[in-house]
């Protein structure tokens, strides 16, 4: 819409300082003869606006004019609400900052928006973990907030899963992350993803973290996730299982079935699943008991067999 393409300019603008016409144009991906249109009708709207002519020209704004979020529309409005719903603010130390600068978006907007946001807030509430998930503290994450926020290196102390559990690391923090209620900094060199609930401790050291000037914290998290599923699912399970256990399926499973299951004469459902492993395999289908019938690979089938008859004997 031509009013919300207007208010983008004059933030951009006000952001940015000067911008040529071609530099807008390509911004709000538009021609530059909408761009000159646009300006007009700034001018028009009284908007101080001025054009530099010249190799060093371009568009700027009076010194000392701001403009009020007044020309924001309802879903702008929502958008600027939900995505700053308290949750990683308070974990990140920010809680008081988040408040202020609600209080001040609330203020810049007019008074029917500025009801019809106050009831939106109370209408969302966002709780990250799962069901099953334990809270774990991460007493360390704002000390390692502030570290990727001031690019500086920190030493940990760090536990991991592997023998020796607890070590000393050197890091350049790229990037935070949450995930499922849990925090993951993405820090050099490696880069490498560490759990910021194992940090047992830390230092912020006044060296400069060197971050690679092409590294993308969103691209290189999405190909890490893609790597480990790839790797999380290295071999296939051909079953046969009922309506009732295809509902208890999750993830990779489930889809599996429900985009290349084949319904049998006797509506169960003939797949292949995704498996981590024989082990995670047995225990993951044996759960499902008599609404699943493993068909290959046959060493799965025989140790699934194994199982019940052993259960059987126990239970005789």
């Amino acid at each position: 819409m031509k009013s919300s393409r207007l208010l983008t300019i004059l933030l951009l603008l006000q952001t940015r300082g000067r911008m040529t016409a071609h530099e807008l144009a390509e911004e709000l991906e538009v021609s530059v003869r909408t761009v000159y249109r646009d300006v007009e009708s700034l001018h028009a709207a009284g908007v101080p606006l001025y054009g530099d002519a010249g190799h060093r020209g371009g568009y700027r704004l009076l010194a000392g004019h701001r403009n009020r979020l007044t020309d924001l529309y309802a879903r702008e409005a929502e958008a600027l609400v939900l995505a700053g719903l308290p949750v990683a603010a308070d974990e990140l130390g920010l809680g008081g900052h988040f408040t202020d600068a609600q209080l001040k978006l609330r203020a810049a907007l007019p008074a029917p928006l500025r009801e019809h946001v106050d009831r939106l807030r109370t209408r969302f509430h966002i709780d990250a973990p799962g069901w099953y998930a334990t809270e774990r503290a991460a007493p360390f994450l704002p000390q390692v907030a502030d570290a990727v926020r001031t690019g500086h290196v920190i030493t940990v102390r760090y536990r991991r899963w592997k023998e020796p559990t607890d070590v000393d690391r050197r890091l350049e923090p790229y990037g935070l992350v949450l995930k499922a209620g849990r925090w993951y900094l993405v820090a050099g060199p490696g880069p490498r993803t560490y759990r910021v609930d194992q940090i047992l401790d830390l230092t912020v050291t006044d060296e400069e973290a060197v971050i690679p000037e092409d590294f993308d914290l969103t691209a290189h998290w999405r190909a890490a996730q893609d790597d480990f599923h790839a790797r999380l699912h290295q071999g296939e399970a051909l079953v046969r299982i009922s309506p009732r256990g295809v509902a208890r399926l999750s993830g990779a499973a489930a889809l599996a079935v429900a985009e290349h299951g084949v319904t049998e004469s006797d509506g169960w459902i003939r797949a292949s699943l995704p498996v981590e492993g024989p082990r995670h395999a047995h225990d993951t289908l044996l759960a499902l008991g008599t609404e699943v019938e493993v068909l290959a690979p046959e060493d799965l089938r025989e140790r699934i067999a194994a199982t019940v008859r052993t259960l059987a004997a126990r239970y005789a």
